[in-house]
């Protein structure tokens, strides 16, 4: 893009406002009847004048109040009597597809891919819809949750904000902060509603934004609300009351919006500020998504105060043909180390990530890049593996993510939302709809440098119970293999596979390129896989999901690994969706190939070689469920034996409390998870 657009967009906030001072002070000529911002003539003009040079240096890439509190329901006693409950098969209510989010102005938040299904076609039960709940995830009591917002550690505790609707379990347009507090990220308080839309600026939903904990102790909130003419506006938050552990109360800037649309840009195309980073010169810098035309961007503004901002020129980064980029990340990690970093490091050993979720197809990209403070741009090392055309974090169910700096501990962990795969009316059904992934820790991938090693983060192994190993077994072409546990409806399983090399040499080339979302899953036979587990599978198998690795090889010789997840026959349902996820993963040599999964009820989380390739995903088994979700081990090679070492820890539920009081330290448990 050239320069000379960014010149030309000019800030929302009023030339004369002041740089310094408290939060609390500062103004803007703001019409807060209608909503906007009254204009003179001389912005009008260079509007204009913004908006065509705007299409022009871009045509480069261009194609023509508080809420009541909900009640825990999350401990293992009620659990088991919910267990216990053997309801009749509910009652169908009427469904229509609607699309949900898009014509407000943010990503889709219906299942298209269920979209022709008018009413349930499965009898759910009461019980089936109970085991559904899952007991180590984050979710709200009951009702509608989407993107995770503002992550931080401040004074003691683990904070997470999301998107949150209180009237019901579909998206609507009143959207709120939820909020919980913890001191490990497994035991929770809810807390009360953070932020409701009350304000003209923020009328029709207080939407995604990000943290940012100034070195004085200071917290800032940056969020977009949807104004009352649907206009995306930029808004400042602060806590009440800083000595407050909790942060329960939260204060609008007064004088709100601080920022609007820059022209050239549509009213609701303008979004989900980053967390703050500080520059050399001691300013903060933020970015925020957009688009013209086809192309994403992120705008990066500058300020010293968070109620003044001048928009930097060029962008930040651009990317032809990726559509509208939401919840932009930009953070840095460290070259030849596993620490953390804060926002602000930037210099020598670091290189910068940059992510996108991308509403066209409602996934998470990133790439590893460099990012230079004095020309203001993002950089990618590797332009094939761009934002939005290269890696994903999650090749399953995960978008809107959003990483923080814990520095309590010295990580860079990543929250992700997990939506739902069945039907509205069977949310509507059971009152709730959303997750959150476990959090995870996000380093560098110090062998490959284009990857990051996402993974759960440590405090996840205090719930693992009583461990049962099942040490070298050797499975033959065509093996299927139970592995005796009790129940695995929650369990954290790790897995090493040892493929026979004799076969692997023997084993034709194929010019054939193989993607797991067009192979016949688990189902299918191949000279060197699939092979791997089968979880939430009844004795029978009638129902199973398959995580599995497929070995390709070309006809040079090369070998090209798959990590997939089948869901193909995860239920006897026909109303949820069974797609088949998966993507390639790199293995390097002398790697045995390796995958953790943590299964908890309704949410599948897998993850390959140390974190390369992560695959989220929601399944609805009939019968798998309870006491009667086993684990099987697989092998559907046609010409190769394996050798395989699996690892299974049943989890017990973490606690969620609806009340304030300090639950950071948990009863001793009579088992340390160690396997035997």
């Amino acid at each position: 893009m050239a320069s000379e657009a960014n010149t030309l967009l000019p800030q929302f906030q009023d030339p004369a406002s002041s740089l310094s001072g408290p939060l609390l002070d500062g103004g803007g000529d703001i019409d807060r009847q209608h909503g906007r911002r009254r204009p003179n003539v001389k912005e009008i003009s260079i509007g204009l004048s913004g908006l065509l040079i705007v299409a022009i240096s871009i045509g480069l890439f261009a194609d023509t109040g508080r809420h009541e509190k909900p009640l825990c329901r999350h401990a293992d006693a009620h659990r088991a009597a919910l267990r216990s409950r053997r309801g009749p098969a509910m009652s169908p209510v009427d469904w229509k597809p609607v699309s949900r989010g898009k014509p407000q102005g943010v990503s889709e938040k219906s299942n298209h891919a269920l979209a022709g299904i008018r009413n349930p076609i499965f009898p759910w039960t009461n019980n089936m819809l109970t085991w559904q709940r899952t007991g180590f995830h984050f979710q709200p009591e009951k009702n509608w949750m989407n993107d995770p917002n503002g992550p931080m550690f401040y004074n003691g505790y683990y904070h997470i904000f999301y998107q949150y609707n209180p009237d019901g379990p579909i998206w609507g347009d009143k959207i709120v902060w939820g909020h919980a507090a913890s001191k490990d990220m497994v035991e929770w308080n809810h807390l009360p509603v953070a932020m409701v839309a009350d304000h003209w600026y923020d009328e029709n939903g207080v939407w995604s934004g990000s943290a940012t904990v100034l070195p004085d102790g200071q917290v800032i909130l940056l969020y977009t609300g949807s104004s009352n003419e649907s206009v995306q506006f930029q808004n400042l938050a602060y806590p009440a009351n800083l000595s407050d552990p909790l942060l329960i109360d939260w204060v609008k800037y007064p004088n709100n919006p601080v920022l609007g649309p820059p022209p050239g840009i549509k009213s609701n195309d303008f979004r989900d500020p980053t967390t703050a980073w500080k520059t050399s010169a001691g300013k903060w810098r933020i970015t925020i998504g957009s688009k013209v035309h086809r192309t994403g961007l992120a705008f990066v503004y500058e300020t010293e105060d968070f109620k003044s901002y001048q928009i930097l020129s060029g962008a930040l980064h651009a990317v032809h043909g990726t559509g509208m980029w939401e919840c932009v990340d930009l953070f840095p990690v460290a070259v030849g180390s596993e620490d953390g970093l804060d926002s602000s490091t930037n210099g020598g050993g670091v290189k910068h990530v940059m992510k996108v979720s991308l509403d066209d197809d409602r996934h998470d990209y990133y790439a590893i890049g460099t990012y230079n403070e004095a020309t203001n741009a993002w950089v990618p090392d590797e332009p094939t593996i761009d934002v939005g055309i290269g890696i994903r974090y999650d090749y399953g169910k995960f978008y809107a993510s959003k990483s923080f700096y814990d520095q309590n501990k010295k990580r860079r962990i990543l929250w992700g939302w997990v939506p739902e795969s069945d039907t509205e009316n069977v949310d509507i059904m059971k009152g709730w709809a959303s997750l959150q992934s476990l959090p995870r820790t996000l380093v560098l991938d110090q062998k490959t440098r284009t990857n990051l090693l996402q993974w759960p983060v440590e405090e996840i192994d205090s719930l693992r119970l009583d461990c049962k190993e099942f040490n070298r077994l050797r499975v033959e072409p065509g093996s299927v293999i139970p592995l005796a546990v009790k129940s695995a409806s929650q369990a954290d399983i790790v897995a090493e596979f040892e493929i026979d090399k004799a076969a692997m040499e023997a084993a034709p080339g194929s010019d054939q390129e193989f993607t797991c979302a067009s192979s016949g899953g688990a189902a299918q036979l191949g000279t060197l896989g699939p092979f791997g587990l089968l979880v939430l599978a009844d004795h029978r198998r009638i129902e199973q999901t398959s995580v599995h690795f497929y070995i390709s090889k070309a006809r040079d010789g090369s070998l090209k690994t798959s990590f997939c997840t089948d869901r193909s026959r995860s239920s006897k349902a026909d109303d949820v969706d069974k797609q088949i996820y998966g993507a390639f993963v790199p293995v390097l040599e002398g790697e045995k190939l390796s995958m953790r999964i943590l299964v908890d009820h309704s949410i599948v989380e897998g993850f390959a070689q140390g974190g390369r390739t992560c695959i989220t995903s929601r399944v609805y088994p009939t019968r798998a469920i309870y006491d009667d979700a086993q684990v099987f081990l697989f092998n559907n090679a046609t010409e190769a034996s394996l050798v395989a070492s699996v690892k299974i820890w049943p989890m017990r539920s973490m606690s969620i409390n609806s009340n304030t009081e300090d639950h950071g330290n948990r009863s001793p448990q009579d088992d340390d998870g160690s396997c035997i």
